[in-house]
């Protein structure tokens, strides 16, 4: 963080009641090219003042976008859809630019993305209620869904336009005016949708973004316009906005860290088995919260798995994003020091490395944040590289000698966000669908990321709250019901009676 932004590199700025909004405060934060390591713009850290504006733009814009009809709403998502479609590459392009990951892996994210906004679409279907006519004699009963007014969405650096995308589509589109604070470390794709919803046509105010740190945080928690809180990163910061924003009154979603464990059975494919580990534990250099950490090797697995994914390990091609490579940088140079610190811990504590990343010829100019593909064998429960959410490219396998042993192995494990089992075993892989502690399966599928009309969220530490993203429990946190009892009364009626309510 720098106090003053310098003339050299383009400054950011926030966005309130459709259009730029220059930063006012007087702390700026780094925006850095992964691959390179040189710093390309500066972003405003806004102060709680700040954010206060930006809360009232989105404050004022609520009551005329919640009562448009949903027909134009839909007409609304459905451009944004459309220019979205047309204009992926270029957005592609800037997430690959600040955090790192190959183009084509920030392709997937914006498609990812964009299945959410397709099923927002649907938004009358889903947000439609029930009535019932003659309930009590002359009396008609219905339910509504309503939205909540303002939203706040704070997402994460490994995935700045899917994950917002999980959130702010089926709020717009349920009526909700929205207040993004997207990571400082990967600014620019919040604006870049932001120009995008302007240029779809949606209302001024209904969509904007803050910048900032801890601070900008804090402020959506505790402001009393934010209704909701929509959150995606670090389970000690899930916690910490779990407390803060239901002490302030608030609907949160607060999805936290993961430790992902894919077990593989014996009888398992090890070719395939081999392939979906390092597809899944290497890609986006392992930051993401649905990457595998953790391979569970059951029985005789164990030595053909390893030498299998060291195989394949060895073989990718690690720099920068924009080259064709298999794998990107980490998005920080202090997130490299971090992975690599780990990897140091790992030998310490007596874990056999396979493949070590940290040193490596890397294709790329200039001083880039790497660290390459890393495989640990004979990982034991207690290693830091084990416990720990390492959040970068290093895969650790585990031995067991059971099936039994492995399911043990993952429910113990605080997190529960994803996990899979690679097996050709009908039996086993039903058991381990029906005993499993974790929220989200995948059967001989490593990455189970559901799709948009089905909900993304964890158990255990990997959630605070109770309503997954994105799908119908999306609607549901982004709505709250109405009931209305109508009576449409006779000229003479019943007089006075201070009895409760019966029905007849």
């Amino acid at each position: 963080m720098t106090a003053t932004a310098p003339t050299h590199v383009r400054t950011l700025h926030h966005w309130a009641a459709g259009a730029p909004r220059p930063g006012g405060s007087a702390r700026y934060g780094d925006v850095t090219d992964p691959a390179t390591g040189a710093v390309t713009a500066r972003v405003p850290f806004a102060s709680a003042d700040e954010v206060g504006d930006v809360v009232a733009a989105a404050s004022a814009a609520f009551p005329g976008w919640r009562d448009t009809s949903l027909a134009r709403r839909t007409q609304v998502l459905f451009r944004f859809r459309e220019l979205l479609d047309a204009r992926a590459p270029e957005l592609a392009e800037l997430i690959t630019a600040e955090h790192g990951k190959v183009l084509g892996d920030a392709a997937g994210e914006v498609a990812r993305g964009q299945e959410v906004v397709e099923f927002a679409c649907g938004i009358p279907h889903l947000i439609k209620g029930s009535a019932t006519e003659n309930a009590s004699t002359g009396v008609d009963v219905a339910s509504i869904r309503q939205p909540l007014g303002v939203v706040g969405i704070v997402s994460p650096f490994n995935f700045p336009a899917m994950v917002p995308m999980w959130f702010f589509p089926i709020a717009i589109a349920a009526g909700n005016a929205v207040v993004l604070k997207p990571s400082e470390k990967v600014p620019s794709a919040a604006l870049w949708m932001a120009e995008l919803w302007r240029e779809a046509g949606l209302p001024d105010g209904v969509f904007n973004v803050v910048h900032g740190d801890g601070e900008a945080v804090d402020a959506v928690l505790t402001h009393p316009d934010v209704k909701s809180v929509s959150f995606v990163g670090s389970t000690p910061i899930a916690r910490h906005v779990y407390e803060t924003g239901t002490a302030h009154g608030k609907r949160v979603q607060a999805l936290g860290g993961a430790k992902n464990h894919m077990v593989v059975l014996p009888d398992a494919d090890l070719d395939l088995a081999a392939d979906q580990a390092v597809n899944a534990g290497f890609g986006s250099a392992g930051e993401r919260c649905m990457a595998i950490s953790a391979v569970v090797a059951v029985g005789a697995a164990g030595d053909t798995l390893v030498e299998k994914i060291a195989e394949r390990a060895r073989a990718l091609r690690t720099g920068d994003g924009r080259r064709g490579c298999d794998m990107g940088p980490l998005v920080t140079a202090a997130a490299r020091d971090r992975v690599s610190g780990y990897v140091d811990a790992g030998v310490d504590e007596g874990a056999s490395l396979v493949v070590d990343g940290r040193t490596g010829v890397f294709d790329a100019e200039g001083e880039g944040f790497f660290v390459g593909p890393t495989l640990f064998d004979h990982v034991r429960t207690g290693m830091s590289v084990y416990t720990d959410e390492i959040f970068g490219p290093v895969l650790s396998v585990l031995r067991v000698d059971t099936y039994d042993e492995a399911l043990d192995l993952v429910n113990a494990n605080p997190y529960g966000n994803g996990t899979a089992i690679f097996t050709n075993d009908g039996g086993a892989a039903r058991r381990f669908r029906n005993e499993v502690e974790v929220g989200m399966v995948g059967i001989n599928v490593p990455v189970p990321v559901p799709m948009a009309y089905y909900s993304f969220g964890g158990w255990k530490s990997s959630l605070f709250g109770d309503t997954h993203a994105h799908g119908t429990e999306g609607v549901h946190f982004f709505t709250r019901g109405k009931v209305v009892t109508t009576r449409w009364l006779d000229p003479s009626h019943g007089g006075v009676d201070l009895g409760f309510p019966q029905n007849s």
